[in-house]
């Protein structure tokens, strides 16, 4: 079994108190707990440098794109001041740029996936627009622009399926993990421009779990 993967359990239950902390607003734990947790997945991307093969690339894009979730998760732990929120963002738009970049430079050429998953980010992403469009206020040029980076980035984890560098284990991961984060994006956006619901911080295991995906790829290289 791959030595990332004995990072799992501890990241499942890590969640898990930070989720129930959420629900409960308590803040001190939230203070701990959140950065741990993205710790904990920075280090299954670490631990892929213990494997027999490792793709520099793909495992330095990958703790890039970490590190920079790892500074939008302290921002966003005061997102109730807008310009930690706008850093937040700005970080989390970086994480995103960071990832698509490194999916983009172990690609080879685009197949039928690659266009398909295009049109379809592409309604989704109209189709969130409008949705949010009343309650964005300043926020619309940000978020459009947040929409579209994330977009890149899904589509180009989609990719992955139509590359030669990836088994279609690590394509799965990816292209999944990639999706997850976009769920767990829609949903923080949902309950800022939208409409606010009890269970939006949900979201966390959504992201947690889609970083851990990308992460882990990165031990899987043959």
């Amino acid at each position: 079994m791959k030595t990332a993967l004995y990072v799992l359990p501890v990241l499942a239950i890590t969640v898990f108190f930070l989720i129930r902390a959420e629900f409960r607003k308590t803040q001190r734990q939230i203070y701990v707990i959140k950065p741990l947790a993205t710790l904990l997945v920075i280090a299954v991307a670490l631990l892929s440098f213990h494997e027999a093969r490792v793709n520099l690339t793909y495992a330095v894009g990958a703790l890039i794109g970490l590190a920079l979730s790892f500074g939008g998760d302290i921002a966003l732990m005061f997102q109730a001041n807008r310009k930690a929120f706008m850093i937040g963002l700005v970080l989390f738009l970086l994480a995103h740029v960071a990832y698509a970049v490194t999916f983009t430079l172990l690609l080879g050429s685009l197949g039928a996936i690659v266009w398909l998953a295009a049109l379809v980010l592409v309604a989704l992403g109209v189709g969130i627009y409008l949705v949010f469009r009343s309650g964005l206020g300043t926020m619309k040029v940000p978020v459009i622009v947040y929409i579209v980076v994330i977009s890149v980035m899904v589509n180009q984890a989609a990719a992955t399926f139509d590359s030669s560098a990836f088994s279609a284990g690590q394509a799965w991961m990816i292209a999944i993990g990639a999706v997850l984060f976009y769920v767990s994006d829609v949903i923080l956006a949902a309950n800022r421009f939208w409409k606010p619901f009890q269970y939006n911080r949900i979201s966390l295991a959504f992201y947690y779990a889609g970083q851990f995906l990308i992460a882990l790829a990165a031990s899987y290289f043959v």
